[in-house]
């Protein structure tokens, strides 16, 4: 086409777009159904939430997949040829609208029914309709039905901890089996990666290959959907509507832009699993890195080679892979070729941050060009060697390979002076099979383990510290606590001895230079949290128990199992550092203390607790940990959680500091306390 159109034919085409809008089918909009199913649920219908919720959830999926079919194809019966003119543009824009509407309301109905409340939106993102089908499907006696729901849900709300103690329970109901636990939402390309990852990290890399294989189809069979996705109605922030009265070309502009950076976006959005808020780092290009040594292993170093050269249009300048590709040279005689498809998916995306920059400018916005393929956590993964873990690797070049060795940051040390003469080294890091760990014995003595415990009986209440609820971790124990300054209002008001909640005071202290000097650290270590923790077992309901105590998890992060990471994001308690637990007693079964690896699974290290024990560690995803069930007596313990942040020291600390400088002065001088510890609360 020459681009030369009558005003009749422009015409012709707009009014194309109207009337090929006649719809011949209708799916009931997912919004409606969401809403009749939650009405039916709070009538306990339980038979009509199913219905509506899964009828709810596939038309959410159905509108998803349409939006995408229909824009692929008009996109490709309509493209944007070489010959460019002030007319061609339109005449292209408005057939693909024409074709996009006449397609979607073919297979919808009338768009205008699919318009949905954000709110709504979000639930569904937060896969919320799987909270509603777990319970109905339990009330329905169908528990394999509810147990893939909830685990459906819990991979996006991993810090739900009643959903948590829902999945141990179905582990043990009639009829549920291990394949049951699956993720209905889960997105292809994440799943295979994760598959794949797991059969590298046991050394089947034939089986790894195939599988990372997959996972590149679908990550860019992703991408091209998610880019699909972004061609629709754009919000501009800070603009005013109704006095929009921009010209045709800074409105075009304006659009294109919006839909640029959405598309930009999905670099980030295809990198992040579900319920986290960080991508996870250098995802794309680890699917090359992971290639190239697979296939080392299985002597393919044709396929190694192409995939290091892959990995080189990502990552320049990295040495490791400089000398990968070397020797892949070496040995094979002759050069190789990067993979075409990755080549074409980095100059397109180069080409959207040149616009971009272009369309931020016309905007009066800024946007600043980011690294979406390593800068996501603040860590430089440059020397990283793909392992499945989250460890830190030391990189030895192919060529030397045998194994790949874990080893710790270089700025991270440990083996300073234990401070007291009373204490005793048991175990180190390399005992207990990990980084930044410690066992120790002797930090308090059995009569200050016997007071302390006088005192946990006597201030401790049922669900302190947790938030009111009783029993937090597991249904079978009743958890019971107390900070530093309850203590000291109970001395105060003559409810237990001063001297007591002193010894709480200076033994959790005693713990905080402990560890500060074993690590060596540089900075203070202040406190973060302190808490004298009791839990007991449940009379009755510890037969056939397989739960734990405390399920796996990190302190500073939120463990994420299935993707070898720990989220350092909200609601995680990101700004701990070290963390401590100074055991009271060992007279109890069960209550281990474990490591694992970060699979949540595969336990590293067991301390068994006794008087005057105390674990400590970094609080990272370095350190994934947990409880055994308790099944029967008392597990007592003083729980202390450390950070080097000053802004982030415990607020109950600092006023129990000031009780017990008044203490200190009393002493001296013989004067009255003036600092009520009650008001300090």
């Amino acid at each position: 086409m020459d681009g030369n159109f009558s005003p009749a034919a422009i015409l012709s085409i707009v009014l194309l777009a109207v009337v090929l809008s006649s719809s011949t089918a209708s799916l009931e909009p997912f919004d409606l159904l969401y809403d009749d199913a939650v009405q039916a649920f709070s009538d306990s219908d339980y038979h009509s939430v199913v219905r509506y919720m899964e009828g709810a959830l596939n038309s959410y999926t159905e509108v998803r997949r349409t939006k995408v079919r229909c824009r692929l194809m008009c996109q490709d019966q309509h493209p944007f040829d070489e010959t460019f003119s002030d007319l061609r543009f339109p005449d292209v824009v408005l057939h693909r609208a024409a074709c996009m509407n006449k397609c979607i309301e073919e297979k919808l109905g009338t768009q205008s029914m699919h318009k949905v409340n954000e709110d709504v939106v979000q639930d569904f993102h937060r896969r919320i309709p799987y909270n509603y089908l777990q319970l109905a499907y339990q009330k329905l006696k169908q528990p394999d039905k509810a147990a893939a729901a909830a685990h459906t849900y819990f991979q996006a709300n991993p810090e739900h901890v009643e959903m948590g103690q829902n999945l141990e329970q179905y582990k043990n109901v009639e009829g549920v089996e291990e394949e049951h636990f699956v993720d209905r939402e889960a997105r292809p390309h994440q799943h295979s990666f994760t598959a794949a990852v797991r059969l590298y990290d046991k050394g089947d890399y034939e089986g790894a290959i195939a599988l990372f294989e997959e996972a590149l189809v679908e990550y860019y069979k992703a991408d091209m959907e998610c880019r699909a996705l972004c061609q629709w109605p754009q919000r501009f922030e800070g603009y005013d509507y109704l006095r929009y009265r921009y010209s045709l070309y800074e409105v075009i502009s304006d659009h294109f832009t919006q839909v640029l950076h959405c598309e930009h976006e999905c670099v980030r959005d295809l990198a992040t699993r579900p319920g986290r808020l960080s991508p996870m780092e250098n995802y794309l290009p680890l699917h090359y890195d992971y290639l190239q040594f697979a296939y080392y292993q299985v002597e393919k170093l044709e396929e190694a080679l192409q995939c290091a050269l892959t990995y080189q249009l990502f990552h320049e300048e990295e040495e490791f892979v400089m000398e990968n590709v070397d020797y892949y040279r070496e040995v094979l005689g002759h050069d190789g070729k990067p993979r075409e498809k990755a080549a074409w998916y980095l100059r397109r995306h180069k080409q959207e941050l040149e616009l971009l920059l272009i369309g931020s400018k016309t905007m009066g916005v800024e946007f600043t060009e980011g690294n979406y393929w390593s800068s996501t956590g603040g860590r430089d993964d440059s020397n990283r060697i793909p392992s499945g873990t989250d460890g830190w690797m030391e990189y030895v070049p192919i060529s030397e390979k045998k194994n790949i060795t874990v080893t710790a940051p270089q700025h991270l040390k440990e083996g300073g002076s234990l401070v007291y003469d009373s204490v005793q080294l048991v175990q180190n890091s390399a005992a207990l099979n990990g980084t930044q760990r410690v066992l120790l014995d002797h930090v308090i003595s059995e009569e200050e383990c016997s007071d302390l415990r006088h005192l946990a009986h006597a201030v401790t209440m049922a669900g302190d510290g947790y938030r009111g609820r009783m029993s937090p971790h597991t249904p079978n124990e009743k958890f019971e606590g107390a900070t530093v300054l309850k203590t000291l209002q109970y001395a105060y008001e003559g409810r237990v001895p001063m001297r007591s909640a002193r010894l709480f005071y200076d033994a959790s202290e005693r713990a905080r230079r402990i560890i500060e000097s074993y690590f060596q650290l540089n900075s203070t270590l202040h406190f973060s949290y302190t808490h004298l923790v009791c839990r007991t077992a449940i009379t009755g309901q510890q037969d056939h128990r397989n739960d734990l105590s405390h399920p796996i998890h990190a302190d500073n992060c939120l463990l994420d199992p299935e993707a070898n990471e720990c989220w350092k994001e909200p609601p995680a308690y990101t700004y701990r550092d070290y963390s401590a637990l100074l055991y009271l007693n060992g007279d109890f079964d069960g209550g281990e203390f474990i490591f694992t690896e970060m699979d949540a699974k595969t336990v590293t290290a067991s301390v068994k607790p006794r008087c005057g024990r105390m674990v400590g560690f970094s609080s990272g995803g370095e350190n994934p940990h947990g409880v055994r069930a308790v099944t029967n007596g008392q597990r007592c313990a003083v729980a202390l959680w450390f950070t080097l942040d000053p802004l982030f020291r415990e607020l109950e600390r600092l006023q129990a500091d000031e009780v017990i400088q008044e203490l200190d002065v009393q002493a001296v001088w013989g004067q009255g306390l003036s600092i009520n510890p009650k008001d300090e609360l």
